[in-house]
């Protein structure tokens, strides 16, 4: 199964539509295990990041510690994520394609019609129970920087939005 996160309740089919990166309308999906990506709302900044087949233990220690995996957020953002209500739509994955794996993205050039939806009123407590510390920081520019330089598998979603743009060099 393959997953859409939103905002919008009730969304009985849907829509390509176009979207950056790609040449064409498409639905985008996710896979099960970077679910966990999108479990904060859609406009929130984040870097989220894990250890992949060729991430040094080095970079385990100095990122992850005992954490599987990690979504850092902006201070800011908060009380946006505590208060948000996320709807999970579940996917048939007949119709998808296949074409990010360190991000675990599907792409459908064709509509599709969600198989169930489940409801999250706690996006934290979801988080936590699928193995993810939630880590707040004040500016997540100099962490996104430094995921970018390590060897983890990352995501860095949004950062449009982040507070703050860092200094140019």
């Amino acid at each position: 199964m393959l997953f859409h996160v939103s905002e919008e309740g009730g969304i009985e089919r849907f829509e390509p539509r176009a979207s950056e990166g790609i040449g064409e309308p498409v639905v985008w999906a996710i896979d099960a295990a970077r679910l966990r990506n999108y479990l904060v709302p859609r406009d929130c900044p984040r870097v989220t990041y894990y250890a992949g087949r060729d991430t040094s233990d080095a970079d385990v220690d100095r990122f992850l510690g005992s954490s599987a995996a990690v979504l850092a957020i902006e201070r800011e953002w908060l009380e946006r994520v505590r208060a948000c209500k996320l709807h999970c739509y579940h996917m048939p994955p007949g119709t998808f394609e296949f074409i990010d794996g360190c991000a675990g993205y599907f792409v459908s050039r064709v509509a599709v019609m969600p198989a169930s939806v489940e409801v999250i009123d706690d996006p934290i407590s979801a988080l936590v129970q699928r193995g993810v510390e939630l880590r707040i920081v004040s500016n997540l520019w100099p962490l996104r920087d430094a995921v970018v330089a390590s060897s983890l598998q990352f995501s860095i979603i949004r950062m449009r939005n982040a507070r703050s743009t860092p200094c140019p060099t």
